[in-house]
């Protein structure tokens, strides 16, 4: 489960209504528990006093998102808060009081439940803040010693012992108030403590309260106070004032529930926008990425042509480089018929293919049907060197540009000459 920190950041970086909704969500029961019994189990007071510490904490999620838990945080403005609500709504009672007097309903609860109830808020804030957390989170939530520890930071031994010397001191505050019934104050708390808000409460607070600490306007209490006041004042001089206040109440009631389903309605449009907004961003990304991948694949493509076209260059030279072997370790008689009485010997010579026999041909035109070597045969024959076997004493490596001559040292020295010449000829 997602921390309560963890969620508070959320809606402080994005304003994310989801986040708020479960916050909410997670501790609505507790903070309307407290105020319902600190306001004498008034429904309509405790959603106000409800929606009051949501709005607060909607206001001040920046600064509150360094705890790891609100479960405090929250008991303590709600203890608050319904006191305030509970100092005015006591005034207005006693203005109210010397023209009407209503019966107070109420359920008769279990008989230690109702001792304990009416002074359970502030007996829970004569306990220090480490203490009252530990009792919030077994009793009040209900949660499991592992579960306790995990958000205290403690083990869960650790933790055990925090609740139960938490409970002491709490029993002890009961006792000098003269309620000698907490001796099951563990499981009165746990059955009696948190009551289920009503169900459409949530949603309603989670919307109102944001659109109340954005717009930094009155709160609904203020609201509700000033028009409860109007009301008082009016029954002074009107007779009747009960009939008008109970239809007053009802249309406000109407108007609060219209303006949080416009607000809801509002922000669900928001949200949907920064939705389609967020589709249309990672449209583009994905196009984008979908781009790079295409020019790296045209890249890779370009790289295997390169590294065929060497491989195939490569097996062409060995190929060549055997002819050559050949030609240098085959039997050198037939050759040294040119010239029975001088040894043999081969030389490279470095030319310019298309340079030297554009330069050969410019003065020495070939035959018809002739190759550049047995033109540039005929060429040397013309020179003075003649080669009886042209086709073992020359070969021409038209890719390294390179020409394998075996004759007599004479004969190379000429055929030396002769390619300078026509490699220098314009």
């Amino acid at each position: 489960m997602t921390p309560d920190s963890e969620l508070l950041r959320q809606f402080a970086r994005t304003n994310s209504q989801e986040a708020f909704a479960e916050l909410v969500k997670r501790h609505v029961n507790l903070v309307y528990s407290a105020a319902l019994r600190q306001v004498n189990r008034d429904e309509h007071l405790s959603k106000d006093v409800a929606q009051m510490v949501f709005t607060d904490l909607a206001r001040k999620a920046g600064s509150l998102a360094r705890h790891e838990t609100l479960t405090g945080w929250l008991y303590t403005s709600a203890h608050f808060a319904a006191a305030k609500i509970m100092r005015t709504e006591n005034r207005r009672r006693d203005r109210e009081e010397k023209f009407m007097r209503e019966p107070i309903h109420e359920t008769a609860p279990d008989a230690d439940w109702e001792k304990l109830r009416p002074t359970l808020n502030d007996a829970m804030h004569e306990l220090k803040e480490t203490d009252r957390e530990a009792i919030l989170l077994r009793y009040f939530e209900n949660r499991q010693f592992v579960q306790v520890g995990a958000k205290l930071g403690l083990n869960e031994n650790a933790a055990r012992m925090r609740v139960e010397r938490a409970l002491e001191k709490l029993r002890a505050i009961f006792e000098k108030r003269g309620i000698t019934s907490a001796t099951v104050l563990a499981s009165v708390i746990s059955a009696n403590a948190i009551q289920m808000a009503p169900a459409n409460l949530a949603a309603t607070l989670t919307t109102a309260s944001i659109a109340t600490a954005e717009t930094g306007t009155f709160t609904l209490l203020k609201i509700m106070t000033a028009t409860k006041l109007k009301l008082a004042i009016s029954a002074l001089v009107v007779a009747g004032a009960t009939t008008a206040f109970v239809i007053q109440h009802q249309a406000e009631e109407k108007l609060r529930m219209d303006n949080a389903a416009l607000t809801q309605h509002l922000a669900q449009l928001q949200n949907d926008n920064e939705s389609l907004s967020k589709q249309l961003i990672d449209a583009g990304d994905s196009k984008k990425i979908s781009d790079n991948q295409f020019n790296e694949l045209l890249k890779l493509r370009g790289e295997v042509g390169l590294l065929r076209q060497q491989t195939n260059q490569i097996t062409k030279l060995r190929q060549e480089n055997q002819q050559l072997h050949l030609l240098s370790s085959s039997n050198p008689a037939p050759s040294q018929q040119v010239n029975s009485s001088l040894p043999l010997y081969s030389r490279q010579f470095r030319i310019n293919e298309a340079t030297f026999f554009q330069n050969l041909r410019r003065s020495f035109p070939a035959n018809d049907g002739e190759t550049p070597s047995e033109t540039f045969v005929r060429f040397l024959k013309q020179n003075g060197v003649e080669l009886k076997n042209p086709g073992e004493s020359l070969f021409l490596n038209d890719e390294l540009g390179e020409l394998f001559v075996r004759t007599s040292e004479t004969n190379l020295d000429t055929i030396e000459r002769i390619i300078e010449v026509v490699n220098s000829s314009q």
